[in-house]
């Protein structure tokens, strides 16, 4: 039995609350993509920013308290696409960071799959 090849691509998820990041990472193996890595704490959201391999980030905006930007630059410098995902809206993001693309928390499978492609095919062009 061969394991079938995800379509979407490979996403690395940063959130901290473990059910959440759960429930994510679950939404994205049904809508075709496979989690490369997460990470629940800073220091490894940005350790493996550096190391993973991956398509696509989603990263939570406010992770234990301590702003995301660290990671965004990381990922950014890699010339990776990533979306934000926040429950305080636009005015939570890292002002550098507002034209990227947002979830707003709590958000559905299909406005998670629409962000998530519409950053993809904007990173491809």
């Amino acid at each position: 039995m061969t394991a079938s090849q995800p379509t979407g691509g490979s996403v690395f998820l940063v959130e901290d609350e473990v059910m959440i990041r759960m429930m994510v990472a679950d939404m994205l193996e049904e809508l075709g993509y496979s989690v490369a890595a997460e990470a629940g704490e800073l220091a490894d959201a940005i350790r493996l920013a550096e190391t993973t391999e991956f398509d696509i980030a989603i990263l939570d905006v406010n992770v234990n308290g301590k702003v995301i930007s660290p990671v965004a630059d990381v990922i950014q410098k890699r010339g990776r696409p990533f979306i934000f995902a926040t429950g305080y809206g636009a005015q939570g993001l890292p002002e550098e960071f507002r034209d990227r693309p947002t979830l707003q928390k709590p958000f559905q499978m299909d406005t998670l799959a629409k962000v998530l492609e519409s950053a993809l095919k904007k990173a491809t062009v």
